[in-house]
């Protein structure tokens, strides 16, 4: 009964390690996503796009990229660049890459995560992003 009791707690111990390392970490990036989140005014999301589909997504999602946030916050930010006049694809390639492409996260990802595996992430959710925009725009073209 004594060697069960060795294996659960050993990985506690391990677990807990873990956490007090990834904290402050996860606590910099969270400061860091406040700060660029306030620092940037909403007309200047509006001042980017151009009314080109395709340029307008990857500006969309180029910006969702930097300005990293959560989903709540990103349904905010897309239906005042909605009422705005910004496009459909730009504010879901946004929107898209607001919550999947972490630049400011990218530090952090890449020491607890490996930084291949971090990179080859960030440009498949910045390319997803463009292509879903896309692809939701068009289904709504069709089904609208």
């Amino acid at each position: 009964m004594e060697g069960t009791l060795h294996g659960p707690r050993k990985s506690l111990i391990k677990t807990v390690r873990s956490f007090r390392q990834i904290i402050p970490i996860i606590a910099g990036v969270l400061l860091l996503v406040s700060l660029a989140t306030a620092s940037v005014p909403k007309e200047f999301y509006s001042s980017v796009f151009t009314g080109n589909g395709f340029i307008d997504s990857l500006a969309g999602a180029a910006l969702g990229s930097i300005a990293a946030g959560n989903p709540i916050t990103s349904y905010v930010i897309g239906g005042e660049l909605l009422i705005q006049g910004v496009s459909l694809v730009a504010i879901t390639a946004f929107m898209i890459a607001w919550v999947t492409v972490g630049v400011i996260q990218f530090p952090a990802e890449s020491m607890i995560l490996g930084r291949r595996f971090a990179l080859k992430r960030n440009a498949v959710s910045f390319v997803m992003s463009v292509v879903v925009a896309c692809l939701v725009v068009f289904t709504v073209g069709v089904l609208g």
